[in-house]
Order: structure tokens, then sequence, then C-alpha cells
């Protein structure tokens, strides 16, 4: 019996979209449906190797979500 991971699919459906492929994973966007106390947008800024982004001092000891849109 063949290992089912080198198995090949039978049809479009079954295969999984892969990284590698020549899809440009960046205009590939995805709904996020959330429920908050508020929302802020703002531009990410430099900070060395990384990026960083200010928030109202209220905010701080909060758990918030960051999505990249």
């Amino acid at each position: 019996m063949p290992n089912e991971k080198n198995q090949t699919p039978n049809n479009e459906n079954d295969t999984a979209v892969d990284a590698s492929n020549n899809v440009d994973a960046s205009k590939n966007k995805v709904k996020f449906e959330i429920y908050g106390e508020e929302m802020i947008e703002k531009r990410v800024k430099s900070s060395g190797n990384s990026g960083r982004v200010y928030l109202p001092p209220n905010w701080v000891g909060h758990k918030v979500k960051i999505i990249r849109i």
C-alpha cells in the first residue's frame, strides 16, 4: 500500500496550494471578522530591523490583534 503523503491527487480539487507555486501570496486576501472595543488604523514605522506601531497609552496592558491589510 503506497504512503498517503506520496499519492498524487485524483483531481484539481484535491490539490493543495503550495507557497512555491507562481501565485503571489501578497495578493491573496483573507476576510477576518473580529469583535472588539476600539479600532485604530496606523502605518508601521521602521524601528531597527523590525517595525513599530505606537498605540494610545490607555491601551497598555490590553490584548490587541494586528492585521496587515
